[in-house]
């Protein structure tokens, strides 16, 4: 067993190395210049759409809200990685990770815009009448390509059965449960799997539905805890984002339990684990955005673009500074429980309970959207007459999860999660004029009918 841990350990380091990474970054780098910055200049026209009610009229194609689709993709996105991961990172490549975890947030949103874009326009309409999309059918309807358009859903079922979606987050609510509240692990594993099996039995309208509420409400506790902290050290916040750019481009010594990390450390701790929260590239947020009630790609596009701005800019920027202006970071404690120091310590009366709150809100989340995502991959290779006993043996999976020892399942989720991007990348790659001829067409359309409102009041 020891031997094929190992073998799977240089399998994910590979994947997770150089080649991954440049292609991710490279991709949203290319996609970044091509849109012309449209992660800085359209970010507030794309807020903006975020609060803007849909239209539900019968010709606006779709299963649910505009908002409700970006709600069920950050319900997959923001999970303990965002808590777990940033310390991970921080803990590998020293505070300087951080910066590169922005650097891969901000080429990421480019990404995330295209792929999302895609997802609308090439989106059918399943036996079941219900909307079907994501990098399956942008890369056979798009690309021409099933061979690859089948590898995306292979791997896709694989990193929801195999840990992402399932043991992996049952494991982080268990544990976080049972160190709290001293709740026993069978306990809470039996509560776990009957919410699971009631939400998703309904499918993306009940996901959606309960995704809408949990994600706001997490988020915002998450965030206004954090302040709170931030708040009350707000004379450390200058140092920490001086040695958060110091770090970034100098080796971090050795202190404390942190024992030093180079600069080529930091890229790609900070970079590969900022790609894993956001999932921008990775093609699974497409999947949910398909299911979006709206007759625009690119707003659609510009919608789910906020995504990886709320998840990494936003919540694991939180993360970050708490754990290096409290020096956790530099301590013998790693991954929830350094987050969980960090927090005890800055904030004695709550720090805890917002991280187990935290903790197993993300978890619970993440379960219902890589549900989804593992769902339409079996739908897509198999029709939907699989989508029942996907379900069966996806909740089948979730009560085993408490019980079961991770490391193995860990490591074989990382390699499939991160095998689903290359051929993700390559279709984003072989329809970026696509995507460029349909936003170039939509903003001029915007850009028209700007004139003709102005026109329109100074003739009033």
């Amino acid at each position: 067993m020891e031997n094929l841990a190992q073998v799977l350990e240089t399998i994910n380091s590979w994947i997770w190395g150089p080649p991954l990474l440049i292609l991710l970054v490279g991709t949203g780098a290319y996609l970044t210049f091509q849109l012309n910055l449209i992660q800085v200049f359209k970010l507030p026209l794309a807020l903006r759409y975020l609060f803007t009610k849909n239209d539900d009229s019968d010709e606006t194609q779709g299963d649910v809200s505009s908002f409700a689709a970006l709600c069920t993709a950050l319900a997959a996105t923001v999970g303990t990685g965002n808590i777990v991961g940033v310390a991970t990172a921080i803990k590998a490549g020293g505070p300087g990770a951080m910066f590169w975890m922005w650097v891969a947030a901000f080429f990421g949103m480019a990404t995330k815009y295209a792929e999302c874009l895609l997802a609308v326009k090439y989106r059918v309409i399943d036996d079941n009448g219900q909307m079907s999309g994501g990098p399956m059918y942008y890369l056979e309807r798009g690309v021409g390509s099933k061979f690859l358009a089948k590898m995306f859903a292979l791997f896709g079922i694989g990193v929801a059965f195999l840990g992402i979606g399932t043991f992996a987050q049952v494991n982080a609510i268990t544990n976080a449960v049972n160190i709290t509240f001293n709740i026993p692990t069978a306990i809470t594993g039996i509560i776990i799997t009957v919410l699971v099996a009631l939400v998703t039995i309904g499918g993306i309208k009940s996901i959606a539905k309960i995704a809408e509420v949990l994600v706001p409400f997490m988020v915002i506790v998450y965030v206004a805890g954090s302040l709170t902290i931030l708040g009350l050290n707000i004379k450390l916040i200058p140092a920490t984002f001086a040695l958060i750019f110091k770090s970034a481009f100098t080796p971090t010594a050795a202190t404390g339990g942190f024992l030093g990390a180079s600069v080529m450390f930091a890229i790609r701790n900070g970079v590969a684990r900022g790609v894993f929260s956001n999932e921008s590239g990775l093609g699974s947020a497409p999947i949910a955005t398909a299911a979006a009630k709206t007759n625009s790609c690119v707003e659609q596009g510009l919608i789910s673009m906020t995504g990886t701005f709320i998840d990494t800019m936003i919540v694991c920027s939180m993360t970050g500074l708490i754990l290096i202006l409290s020096g956790a970071w530099s301590g013998n404690l790693e991954g929830a429980n350094m987050t969980n120091a960090a927090f005890s310590q800055a904030l004695p009366r709550g720090g805890s309970l917002i991280i187990t709150i935290g903790l197993t809100l993300f978890a619970f989340t993440t379960i219902l959207g890589w549900n989804y995502y593992g769902e339409r991959c079996t739908e897509y290779l198999f029709g939907v007459k699989a989508i029942k006993p996907y379900r069966i043996i996806f909740i089948a999976l979730i009560a085993m999860g408490p019980f079961l020892k991770l490391n193995t399942i860990w490591i074989l989720a990382d390699i499939v999660n991160g095998l689903m991007a290359f051929p993700n990348l390559i279709g984003l790659v072989m329809l970026r004029s696509v995507v460029v001829s349909e936003t170039k067409e939509y903003l001029s359309t915007l850009v028209k009918e700007g004139k003709k409102i102005v026109a329109k009041g100074l003739a009033s």
